[in-house]
């Protein structure tokens, strides 16, 4: 059996992929594909980890986990869905991004050691992922937030190379959170492991959240209409309409944040791209693009 660890980042999925993989249960569990609720692990892994102070369950421990998690012995796969396996929101930021994020998911993974394991994981322009990240926190103030962090030095390729490191062999999948409505299908499919042509239901809410009800429901005529002939003609047909009817309020993001002026965003966006290009090179890394 291999336990699929779905990591976030924060910021970037919000939920929706789990979501739409358990409105699908059904369906992938004929596949042999499990999605159990989040509420049948996150609590138990979080509490388990802190137990086990990074070694490596025991038998008992192990039946207990997967009795909570594995309702049918048969299944193949079973995808584990948290952003913050890798860190709680308001630790994520120590100078640099998830300082401790190949020790944490290596503690996770220990629980059940005899089980492979694979790792998902979107990226988000750090000019954009820290005033978001900001917005999570309660009533923090920005300089408490932000202390010992230069966000133009903030570098995504530090944390995979970190989540290598510490977990060898195991098969890490990288998207840009930005990039998400073109590749959506392929995410899902990377995710869940479902086999090919095979019809999910209810996948529309990243799109319906970022484009106008009639946009959305043109793109859906269309598509059926003219079913696309390959996923990259499918990639420039959801492009075209994004360019259309995509809300300006849903995908622009005004930043108001002390300190930030456009020559620092302009700035740390370039090194984002710079960043992607080498996290795309890295051995172990699998990369989702369109």
């Amino acid at each position: 059996m291999r336990i699929v660890y779905h990591l976030g980042a924060h910021c970037t999925d919000e939920e929706r992929l789990i979501r739409c993989l358990l409105k699908n249960r059904v369906t992938l569990a004929a596949q042999g594909i499990l999605v159990p609720a989040p509420t049948r692990y996150r609590r138990l892994l979080r509490d388990t980890a802190v137990q086990l102070k990074g070694a490596a369950s025991d038998a008992e421990i192990q039946t207990i986990v997967m009795e909570q998690l594995v309702e049918d012995n048969q299944a193949s796969r079973v995808v584990l869905s948290w952003d913050s396996f890798l860190s709680f929101p308001q630790w994520v930021l120590n100078g640099q991004m998830y300082t401790f994020a190949g020790e944490r998911i290596r503690a996770f993974t220990r629980i059940l050691p005899q089980n492979e394991a694979e790792f998902h994981l979107a990226l988000r322009n750090p000019a954009t992922f820290v005033p978001a990240l900001f917005e999570k926190q309660r009533a923090r103030p920005y300089e408490d937030f932000i202390r010992g962090t230069y966000p133009a030095e903030l570098r995504w390729s530090l944390v995979v190379r970190q989540i290598l490191a510490q977990n060898p062999g195991v098969p890490l999948v990288i998207w840009c959170d930005e990039d998400t409505p073109l590749i959506w299908p392929e995410v899902l499919q990377a995710v869940s492991g479902h086999a090919d042509g095979t019809e999910l239901t209810d996948t529309d809410e990243l799109l319906a959240a970022i484009m106008s009800p009639e946009g959305l429901a043109q793109l859906k005529a269309y598509l059926v209409a003219h079913p696309p002939a390959s996923i990259q003609q499918r990639r420039r047909i959801v492009a075209a309409f994004l360019d259309k009817y995509a809300l300006p309020e849903r995908i622009e993001m005004n930043i108001d944040l002390p300190g930030w002026t456009a020559e620092l965003v302009e700035e740390i966006t370039a090194a984002y791209y710079e960043d992607v290009a080498l996290i795309r090179q890295m051995p172990g890394v699998t990369f989702i693009a369109p």
